[in-house]
């Protein structure tokens, strides 16, 4: 049996970590990492670091541990780079490598040498480190997983130079175990719980870190004990309470003055599992109505600083539900809040092109109960809402930091993460924002999921909802774009096929449910 070496060690942790299953588009200064690939080990190869990163994400929030990635040296990084500001937005537990040239090249500055390597992904991970000599670089595995996994959890990213892996090295590295959750410190909690209480007409909002922690059934038993509105965080990725539950009544604006006028005659304000706020469009106004407090629980610090009003108090989200569930007075005397209302109207004929309206309807029949949806609609979101709901946790996905190109990959991935259970994953987005991360199609379709994977291929279902601009004619002169988008899709591997009515579109999700791979729908609709 020959000597350990670097890479042989660092296999062996990535085994014990579980982290066998890496996302890569690898160029030479990763090659000899990945030479002689493990058998035990599945790579699964995008074909733009931006779309791998993505994917990665997707998977990652899927499976709930850390994911790891290979991308390119230099400009390959530069490639991932909006789709890490995503992940770190999203919590997400990502190590992302990237190869270094030659130690003895790099003072001079070679081709493809990582410049500044671990200013680069910078602010956008958790922690960015290049390794110093080559028997550190399990050691500096260790720490990536633990810095990533970590509340709250985010990706890191390890520059290694490509001449580290075959030196040699004793082992085994040292394997430690990291907390995963951060509990609530119990007087603060109580003290929240005092007046959460003595509220009158107290509204909760909830984050996406409620999702993420599992918290989702807790959410629900804590309005429900307090009698309380549930509203929908601004601009969430993440669903974390059922957008058909009684107390749920309907999104909060995006902006200063839209949040302050929805929390109008609210005397306490809970925000659970995310920011205060996220404000977009800059409307001037009050931060919050005159006489009204807030309390916000976040696993953040981060977060929690950066909030402009309000009390905060550092716990994961589910286990402080949990607790206030416990703590709080029982509300059964609050008048009820006002349901959610959704006017349930659709033309009496089809329209031609669709209504977005008409496109959800449609989709909320013939999707499956278990189908997860990730949006990137950005346009059509109050739509969605009305005839989409989110009803059940882990199933609605949206990128959480606006940037595009992040719905194709990242339903991949997320098919990909729940390929044992055999869940259908539904994209919803805009031509445009598709053709930012395409090229995830390729690794989507069945050749290149059994090729590369190693596993069935995942079933992904692109439903598009494209708006031209309302007028018949305008939606004439699109028409050979989107006939070119279908033909794109087929040559990526997938099924794909253009409709004109939400009807068709209605036979060809049916179809697309039991087909080999998946499936691209385009759609025109009006705006």
């Amino acid at each position: 049996m020959g000597s350990s070496t670097v890479r042989s060690v660092t296999y062996d942790l990535l085994r014990t970590l579980r982290l066998t299953t890496i996302f890569g588009n690898p160029g030479s200064t990763e090659e000899p990492f990945l030479a002689d690939f493990p058998d035990d080990f599945s790579y699964v190869l995008g074909l733009q670091e931006a779309t791998v990163i993505g994917m990665a994400d997707g998977f990652a929030q899927t499976v709930r541990r850390p994911v790891l990635v290979n991308v390119h040296s230099s400009a390959g990084l530069g490639n991932a780079m909006g789709n890490i500001v995503n992940a770190y937005h999203a919590n997400t537990p990502l190590i992302i490598t990237a190869g270094q040239q030659h130690r003895e090249m790099v003072i001079g500055d070679p081709y493809l040498c990582n410049h500044d390597a671990t200013t680069m992904p910078k602010p956008w991970v958790k922690w960015s480190y290049e390794t110093t000599r080559p028997e550190e670089v399990p050691d500096a595995f260790m720490r990536a997983y633990a810095m990533a996994l970590q509340p709250p959890a985010g990706p890191v990213f390890l520059s290694i130079p490509l001449d580290d892996w075959y030196q040699p090295m004793s082992g085994p590295v040292r394997v430690r175990s990291v907390a995963e959750r951060v509990a609530p410190d119990e007087q603060r909690i109580r003290a929240f719980a005092r007046r959460i209480s003595a509220s009158s007409r107290p509204a909760l909002i909830f984050g996406p870190e409620v999702d993420r922690s599992g918290g989702w059934d807790s959410a629900v038993a804590l309005a429900e004990r307090l009698n309380a509105a549930v509203y929908q965080a601004p601009l969430a990725d993440r669903a974390s309470f059922p957008e058909n539950h009684p107390l749920f009544v309907g999104p909060l604006g995006n902006s200063i003055k839209g949040i302050s006028d929805s929390m109008a005659g609210h005397d306490v304000v809970v925000m659970i599992g995310g920011e205060v706020f996220r404000y977009y469009p800059y409307v001037p106004g009050e931060y919050l109505p005159e006489g009204t407090e807030l309390l916000q629980i976040t696993a953040s610090p981060e977060t929690a600083g950066a909030a402009r009003m309000g009390d905060s108090l550092i716990s994961d989200s589910k286990l402080a539900i949990d607790r206030l569930v416990e703590l709080v007075a029982e509300g059964s005397a609050r008048t009820a809040p006002k349901t959610f209302v959704r006017s349930g109207q659709l033309p009496d004929a089809a329209s031609r092109p669709a209504t977005p309206p008409e496109v959800y309807a449609t989709l909320s029949k013939v999707k499956p109960s278990d189908a997860v949806i990730v949006s990137e609609s950005t346009s059509t979101m109050e739509q969605q809402l009305e005839w989409l709901p989110t009803v059940r946790p882990d199933s609605w996905f949206f990128s959480p930091s606006g940037g595009l190109g992040w719905g194709v990959p990242a339903a991949v991935g997320i098919a990909l993460g729940d390929r044992d259970r055999g869940q259908p994953t539904v994209i919803d987005s805009s031509r445009r924002f598709d053709q930012y991360s395409v090229q995830a199609l390729w690794t989507a379709a069945p050749q290149a999921a059994d090729r590369l994977c190693g596993h069935a291929e995942p079933r992904v279902l692109g439903a598009e909802a494209f708006a031209p601009a309302g007028a018949d004619a305008r939606c004439a002169r699109t028409r050979p774009a989107r006939s070119g988008h279908r033909l794109g899709g087929r040559g990526f591997g997938c099924n794909a096929v253009d409709v004109e009515t939400v009807e068709e579109m209605a036979r060809e999700v049916e179809r697309g449910l039991s087909a080999d791979g998946p499936t691209v729908i385009v759609i025109p609709t009006h705006r």
